[in-house]
């Protein structure tokens, strides 16, 4: 399935990510994200619905009632899409900045009745346009493997956010028990592009984004990536049949 969307890619003029991110330039990688997510925003949030059957949103509220742990200050979405996450935060803190950051604008664009009052910036999250230690939490709702640099993304986190701010990030990961894997690639391997293909008319980006969980760290490899990057308490757990995986870390 992959050779078949590698050369599905070569065929069509706009820029698209990279699963090899040891090949593709920082810049590179990012334009394709840019350009992917611009043009499947409208039909972004339907897709996700029927896709987990609207348990995503169940997901994000469980990360975001994390942060009640974290001290008072402005939170940030990094990755932030359609504005999910931003909107939650806005909503379960409503004395809190909120700021929203995404390389899609688009996507963001998509989302503005979600949130009105949530700041939104168009950046990359390997490169964010903030003092470091503006922060008291941060999170990421399914954007960790769309960025060009893991360890780039972890560095950024860790900088803005203030000592004591917490970073909570839901992600697909890459299943590591039977079951979860074996649901991943039945579901996912037919049903999700499927899906993508009559939903949002765009295919390549869905089966783009099945490849990327497959190309992606377990959540314990993302959890020792946090530890090393010097986050604390770092902690992880699965959501429903190993479909996703939420990951709590603090900066010490």
């Amino acid at each position: 399935m992959l050779q078949k969307y590698l050369k599905h890619m070569e065929a069509i003029e706009q820029p698209e990510p990279s699963l090899d991110r040891r090949r593709a330039s920082p810049e590179a990688h990012a334009a394709g994200v840019r350009a992917m997510f611009d043009r499947i925003a409208p039909r972004y949030d339907l897709l996700n619905r029927l896709v987990s059957g609207g348990l995503d949103q169940r997901w994000r509220r469980r990360a975001v009632a994390e942060l009640e742990r974290a001290p008072r200050g402005p939170r940030l979405d990094l990755c932030a899409g359609t504005l999910d996450f931003a909107a939650l935060l806005a909503e379960a803190f409503p004395d809190e900045r909120v700021v929203a950051v995404d390389l899609a604008e688009q996507m963001m664009r998509a989302g503005r009745d979600k949130a009105p009052r949530v700041e939104t910036v168009a950046a990359d999250a390997t490169a964010l346009p903030f003092e470091a230690g503006t922060f008291a939490a941060a999170t990421c709702g399914f954007g960790a493997r769309n960025v060009a640099s893991l360890d780039a993304f972890a560095r950024e986190a860790f900088r803005v956010l203030a000592p004591g701010g917490m970073l909570v990030v839901l992600e697909a990961f890459r299943p590591e028990r039977a079951l979860p894997a074996f649901l991943h690639r039945a579901y996912m391997g037919r049903v999700f592009p499927a899906l993508g293909a009559v939903i949002s008319r765009d295919r390549a980006a869905y089966e783009y984004f099945v490849a990327s969980v497959g190309a992606f760290v377990t959540r314990r490899d993302f959890e020792r990536l946090l530890q090393n990057t010097g986050f604390r308490a770092v902690r992880g757990w699965d959501t429903t049949l190993g479909m996703a995986g939420v990951v709590v870390a603090t900066k010490s």
